[in-house]
């Protein structure tokens, strides 16, 4: 009717567990402070309205855009921006050699994540929805699509940020 075997650590787990739990319980206190701080810094910046307005981009995305980029004034155009963000696609050459269009290994790797993510979170969206499905429709796979619409999202984003206008949404129009 009760347990017999006692298994070695048994007593150095009761005194471990319950500090890491109020270690782990301290840190998301922590976490959720700091999100209310960020979230507080960004309301005060004037073009948080802006970045917020386009579909898929949130309070950490915005923050992440607003830390790597600014006010995209130091871009003069939207493929700078693309190439820095690591979302533009490069030629491989070597001499005579020339090997096509990669994808990039170069790049803000925590900008072109924040635009990946935003791209994923934007397939709600029907005009993003759109573009996707005519990319997969072509022969891409997953990932190489939402690339192609963390691109176009990378183009939209920063002609708001050059006109300081916040997303006008585009109906699809069927092919």
């Amino acid at each position: 009717g009760e347990q017999t075997v006692t298994v070695p650590g048994t007593g150095a787990a009761e005194t471990v567990l319950p500090r890491l739990a109020r270690s782990l319980a301290e840190v998301l206190d922590q976490r959720r402070q700091i999100a209310v701080e960020v979230e507080k810094v960004l309301d005060a910046h004037p073009l948080a309205g802006v970045l917020t307005s386009m579909p898929g981009v949130g309070v950490r995305t915005s923050a992440r855009i607003l830390l790597e980029v600014g006010d995209g004034s130091s871009f003069p155009t939207a493929g700078h921006l693309a190439a820095y963000a690591g979302l533009a696609p490069v030629t491989r050459r070597s001499g005579s050699s020339i090997r096509g269009e990669h994808p990039p290994r170069s790049g803000n790797k925590q900008l072109k994540r924040a635009f990946f993510l935003a791209a994923f979170a934007a397939l709600r969206d029907p005009a993003s929805r759109a573009y996707y499905d005519r990319k997969r429709a072509e022969g891409k796979k997953h990932n190489a699509a939402l690339i192609c619409l963390a691109r176009r999202r990378c183009d939209v984003l920063f002609a708001m940020l050059r006109d300081n206008q916040p997303y006008q949404p585009q109906v699809p129009t069927a092919a």
